[in-house]
């Protein structure tokens, strides 16, 4: 049995695992992320990596970062909640490990964990949408990570949704991360409890009445209890993305079509209207097969499943 470490590292934690070649993860380890500090962060993973090699035998490290790869699946180009500027990841944390190291995208790894032990096991090609604060993405095709030219392909999250519409933190206008995240929910419950009090009379008694302290957990709680506001918000969210869903679909044509994240925590909140948005989209289709849309299976373990996998992939 082949044992590799997975460490999936975000805005606020490293999260590490042992994971073995069936994608069961035999053992955890986890630290804070000191966001703003790059050798602090840098800590934190060696110290997550030895903890679980003293009481596992393991042959390699696969890191899943929260950021822009390159193709060598060594540099972190650019992490939005990070302050990796250009940073040699791989080597670094291979100088102090004594297995191999392989760096990849947080998305791209939590794609290979579904396609390879979730969600799309049975499959030979499939997307993976991650519905989070923004909208991350991974592509495998016919068996195969896909990672484009400059190792950046699949940001799904930057399609255009609404031409000219809301700006994007990459800088074009009217991106689907805009109109189908966990931020966009947010804000459209803030318009419908702003805008139409009565009908959100569940949501903002949550906020303590305070429109601006809404936030996405009580969003999905009052939806949950039939707050209108609240529903309104995720059928919003979810049209956005299922004509997403539908655009991909019509270009790679895979077998699955997996949304993950955390606010597929929502459950049928989001999948039904999304579902629904999809295949109206695609109803011209109605002849030709078209990819299942599905929930995500391996919740926030995806990650490191999917990072210590890729590992023994080289």
């Amino acid at each position: 049995m082949s044992l590799a470490i997975g460490v999936d590292i975000g805005g606020t934690k490293v999260l590490g695992a042992v994971v073995d070649d069936e994608g069961k993860v035999l053992g955890e380890a986890r630290r804070d992320t000191p966001a703003d500090d790059v050798s602090g962060v840098h800590d934190s993973i060696i110290e997550v990596i030895r903890e679980l090699s003293d009481t596992h035998d393991v042959t390699s490290v696969g890191i899943g970062a929260a950021g822009w790869i390159d193709a060598e699946r060594a540099t972190v180009l650019f992490a939005p909640n990070l302050a990796w500027r250009n940073e040699p990841l791989r080597d670094k944390i291979a100088a102090d490990v004594d297995v191999p190291v392989v760096v990849e995208n947080d998305a791209n790894v939590a794609a290979w964990a579904e396609f390879r032990y979730g969600a799309a096991r049975e499959a030979d090609s499939a997307l993976l949408f991650t519905v989070g604060t923004g909208i991350g993405g991974g592509a495998v095709i016919d068996g195969r990570l896909l990672r484009g030219a400059h190792g950046v392909a699949a940001e799904f999250g930057h399609m255009l949704a609404v031409p000219g519409g809301h700006i994007c933190g990459c800088g074009r206008y009217g991106c689907i991360e805009q109109y189908a995240s966990g931020s966009a929910l947010v804000r459209f419950a803030r318009e419908h409890a702003t805008h139409d009090p009565a009908k959100a009379a569940a949501l903002l008694e949550l906020a303590g009445g305070d429109v601006a302290a809404i936030d996405g957990p009580m969003v999905t709680a009052a939806a949950q209890n039939g707050d209108r506001a609240a529903c309104e918000a995720f059928a919003r969210i979810g049209a956005y993305l299922g004509e997403g869903l539908a655009d991909m679909a019509q270009v790679f044509d895979p077998e699955v079509l997996i949304i993950g994240g955390g606010v597929i925590e929502a459950g049928e909140l989001l999948l039904d209207p999304a579902r629904a948005a999809y295949g109206k989209a695609l109803a011209a289709r109605s002849r030709l097969p078209v990819a299942e849309v599905r929930a995500a299976q391996l919740g926030v373990h995806a990650g490191v499943i999917g990072a210590a996998d890729l590992s023994r992939v080289r």
